[in-house]
């Protein structure tokens, strides 16, 4: 941000794939009037043969956004104009830039964004689609939206994206997931590719690099919902793991919000960082972990979970917590008779901050019972059974019981 006040100097327009045709006659004007244009990569050539204006310069995004971004700060003040595709502020630019330069030094002029495009072909409701971007980003963030009868959009980086997505499908289970590939929309190169998951991915058909992927997912592939309590087996683990049932009701305790951020400490394989994740609304984790093959087994969980955004500290808490970005929730889920575990974590947190640790042993319940007769908070003992064979019968099979504290901060810490 600026530390000096500035009126709007920066203008973001969303330009369609035909060009500054697209434009409303607002938009041309500010291009006409900007004394430096900036243009994406993709927008080289919708641009081509354009007539532009006697412009003092033109920056592109090809020498890196860093550099990009240093000349565009450098102008701040004069008229910038920045071109972008479709809706700048959805997966875009626009949203980028904001975190450098402040609202009121911006005027965003959107155009359909390529979501609302896709939709408005596919006759597809919106708000019932989820939207995510695959431009520029791990092909693995696919692999928490995949599930029965859901459909995605999806941004990509070019033609390998989509093809890599058809294989991913295919590997899944979602084989015969219908695939519409959007090429250049709102030009008069448009068209759309329909083909299911395992052809393209056994054809490798020619297709634009200009393009949006639309899956309508089948409906008979295996399902990994997105609410907390995933199977066991969907993990990599050597035993160190939040059973499935305990794992559900720890994640209804840490109760994941908006944006929020979770330390996991002492993560095993990442089974609560992976699980808060994947609630999604823009959730954060880190998970700290000190054995270098839990590290390489929650990296791998995190990719196969939609997650590889998951931040990983390798070491030894509390040493390990120094310098994080403060939390706003924490799981301690082993470790709890560690000296200075708990002290390191409680000062972490702000006033309202939560904080859940699970126990399984004697001398870690103790510890849980002395905290909460300083703290406060609230004390749970839960025990599961799962039915197991016994001879030719079945019976219960008992795991081992787990002590859960919770604990909001208040101001009088």
């Amino acid at each position: 941000m600026s530390e000096h006040a500035h009126g709007p100097w920066l203008t973001i327009i969303g330009i369609g794939d035909n060009g500054l045709e697209s434009l409303t006659p607002e938009a041309q004007a500010v291009v006409w009037q900007a004394e430096t244009l900036v243009i994406g990569e993709r927008l080289d050539a919708v641009i081509d043969g354009a007539s532009l204006p006697g412009l003092k310069r033109i920056l592109t995004w090809g020498a890196g956004f860093r550099e990009t971004l240093a000349q565009i700060l450098k102008l701040r003040g004069t008229p910038v104009t920045v071109l972008a595709t479709g809706d700048p502020m959805h997966f875009g630019i626009g949203a980028t830039l904001r975190r450098y330069v402040a609202a009121e030094e911006m005027v965003v002029l959107p155009s359909p964004s390529a979501f609302s495009l896709a939709a408005a072909r596919l006759g597809w409701p919106l708000q019932s689609v989820t939207q995510i971007s695959l431009h520029g980003r791990p092909l693995a963030f696919l692999n928490r939206h995949v599930m029965p009868r859901a459909r995605i959009l999806a941004l990509t980086s070019d033609a390998s994206t989509v093809q890599a997505a058809a294989v991913l499908l295919a590997e899944r289970g979602f084989g015969a997931s219908v695939l519409h590939v959007l090429e250049h929309m709102g030009s008069h190169r448009e068209r759309i590719l329909r083909m299911t998951a395992l052809e393209m991915a056994e054809t490798c058909p020619a297709m634009s690099d200009f393009n949006t992927l639309a899956i309508d997912c089948a409906e008979d592939g295996p399902l990994l919902a997105s609410v907390p309590g995933l199977p066991d087996e969907a993990f990599r683990h050597d035993g160190q793991l939040t059973k499935r049932e305990i794992r559900a009701a720890t994640l209804a305790q840490l109760a994941p919000f908006p944006n929020a951020l979770l330390w996991d400490v002492g993560a095993g394989c990442g089974s609560i960082a992976i699980e808060w994740m994947r609630a999604g609304m823009g959730t954060k984790a880190i998970a700290i972990e000190p054995k270098p093959e839990r590290v390489a087994m929650i990296r791998a969980n995190a990719e196969t979970l939609g997650v590889p955004d998951l931040e990983i500290v390798e070491g030894h808490a509390p040493e390990a917590l120094t310098g994080l970005k403060r939390p706003d929730v924490i799981f301690i889920g082993g470790g709890i008779t560690g000296e200075g575990l708990f002290d390191t974590c409680w000062a972490a947190l702000g006033v309202g901050g939560l904080l859940v640790a699970n126990a399984v042993t004697i001398e870690g319940e103790a510890r849980l019972a002395e905290l909460r007769g300083q703290y406060g908070g609230e004390l749970v003992r839960i025990q599961v059974s799962r039915a197991a064979p016994v001879g030719r019968f079945c019976g219960w099979k008992s795991l081992m019981p787990v002590t859960m504290w919770t604990v909001v901060k208040g101001e009088a810490e």
